[in-house]
């Protein structure tokens, strides 16, 4: 297998096609260090030169992995890790904010035991600091040398082309990259996010090919599925067969099936060939578990689907359309906080 390269948006950084993820290293997937090493270390040998992880992943103990794995290779390796969600107990220890990734990233840098990370990630939207701060903060670790670039991960199309707008009106840097979630059954994106992002220049990172494991041949229309072990006792609602919104995923699951068998392929190789072929995706992250894992998504990597194939998915899950809602730790303040919802008791009897 031959790996593809790409270059991250307007950084002059170039990556594999395929980024290795690295969420399922600690004790939240694969607690064995030494296994996770083997695997980075398979990984890397297979070409891919992009490793992801973020300071949440296993409350920094994948970062930690991360910094093992790269001793004596990491000049070859372009590194990306992520802040804002909680870490440890107390006020102020999450979030976008100057005083929080001030801390965060040398909390970072010392677990990854390195000098400086290629690209640094806002994990996700804050709606409590301006953006103008979280960027200013960035554009200050790019200038002293902690970090090479910095990028954004599952922010809404607005939200980006709110920090673009900030960014050209105080003069500050920019966001390069945005790492949102992208399947074959989550292709909401394509409507607002990539093209948003390839007006802007931006690299694109995406992550869950699988669609929580969807697509991973493990859940089969009819067949058992374990609700208390693995993805789905962290979200049973995912994946219950007795919901309808389940029993169409696992229904697109097998015509999906159908093609890849057409095709001489495995479902999950379909999966992950699938977002690298939008020309706005830059890099894929796969995330594996075990080694046999991510042999078997590597192959994928050099997996490319031709007009025929791509319009033949095209049918079984139309473009734009999610039949899931792909990001299950995030939600707009505007959806689940009712206040900003709904007017004043007081204005509404107003009129």
């Amino acid at each position: 297998m031959t790996m593809r390269y790409r270059n991250l948006g307007g950084t002059g950084i170039e990556v594999s096609a395929h980024c290795l993820g690295t969420m399922m290293f600690g004790a939240v997937g694969n607690p064995d260090h030494e296994d996770c090493v083997r695997i980075i270390h398979a990984a890397l040998d297979r070409g891919i030169n992009f490793v992801d992880t973020a300071d949440m992943y296993s409350a920094g103990e994948s970062e930690v992995i991360v910094g093992k794995a790269l001793k004596g290779r990491r000049d070859d390796v372009v590194l990306a890790t992520k802040v804002h969600f909680q870490m440890g107990e107390g006020r102020n220890r999450s979030g976008n904010s100057r005083r929080w990734i001030v801390r965060a990233v040398e909390d970072s840098l010392r677990r990854l035991d390195t000098d400086w990370i290629d690209l640094y990630q806002v994990h996700r939207p804050d709606h409590t600091t301006d953006v103008e701060e979280t960027l200013s903060v960035l554009g200050d670790l790019v200038r002293a040398g902690k970090i090479r670039s910095f990028g954004c991960s599952t922010f809404p199309a607005e939200e980006l082309v709110e920090a673009h707008h900030v960014s050209e009106r105080r003069a500050l840097p920019r966001f390069r990259t945005e790492q949102p979630p992208y399947s074959i059954l989550a292709r909401g994106i394509e409507g607002d996010v990539l093209p948003v992002a390839r007006r802007y220049g931006m690299g694109v990172l995406t992550w869950s090919p699988l669609a929580s494991g969807f697509l991973s041949g493990k859940y089969r229309l009819g067949g058992p599925v374990d609700l208390t072990s693995g993805r789905a006792a962290l979200t049973p609602a995912r994946f219950d067969p007795a919901i309808p919104g389940n029993v169409v995923k696992l229904e697109a699951v097998e015509r999906l099936v159908e093609l890849a068998e057409e095709i001489g392929c495995t479902l999950p190789e379909l999966a992950v060939a699938f977002p690298v072929a939008h020309p706005a995706v830059t890099s894929v992250i796969i995330g594996p578990r075990t080694m046999e894992q991510m042999e078997s998504l590597v192959k994928g990597a050099g997996l490319v689907l031709d007009d025929e194939v791509l319009d033949r998915i095209d049918e079984i899950v139309a473009p734009g359309v999610n039949l899931y809602h792909p990001d299950g730790a995030w939600r707009p303040p505007a959806l689940t906080d009712a206040g900003l919802r709904r007017r004043a008791l007081s204005d509404r009897a107003a009129g």
